[in-house]
């Protein structure tokens, strides 16, 4: 038979190790990263009247919650939404709500540094239109 005292001593004790590790389980799930987007390639065509560029066209979704990390395009690069909502911006800009059939573009010289879904709930998705250089990697690290 367990003694009461001790029974009580023990649970007490457990709790007291338990509980801040329940107030910190929040704060550790913050810091991880949000779900990266989803991209899918439509649409590659060399520009006959610009030699050396092309335009790719892909589809990308931003999963709830989800976020580019900051990096360029070396592109203008033309962005529709599609549906859901995002938050676009560059270095030096103002934040964008943008909105279903709502537009933003960027600059080959631009730092993308806000591209994320407004949304915690929801997917959002749009279309981006970059022209480019061939044979260049349409995301590039920032500098």
């Amino acid at each position: 038979m367990r003694h009461p005292l001790r029974s009580r001593t023990a649970s007490r004790f457990a709790l007291a190790i338990a509980l801040p590790a329940l107030m910190l389980a929040p704060a550790s799930r913050a810091q991880t990263a949000p779900p990266d987007p989803i991209v899918a390639a439509l649409f590659t065509q060399a520009l006959a009247d610009a030699p050396g560029k092309e335009v790719l066209m892909l589809k990308v979704t931003y999963p709830p919650g989800g976020a580019d990390p900051v990096h360029r395009h070396d592109a203008h690069g033309f962005i529709y939404v599609l549906d859901g909502e995002i938050v676009m911006g560059v270095r030096g800009g103002q934040e964008v709500h943008l909105k279903p059939g709502e537009t933003f573009y960027e600059g080959p010289h631009d730092v993308h540094t806000v591209g994320r879904n407004a949304s915690q709930t929801r997917p959002a998705s749009f279309v981006v239109m970059l022209i480019k250089q061939q044979g260049v990697q349409p995301v590039l690290p920032a500098h």
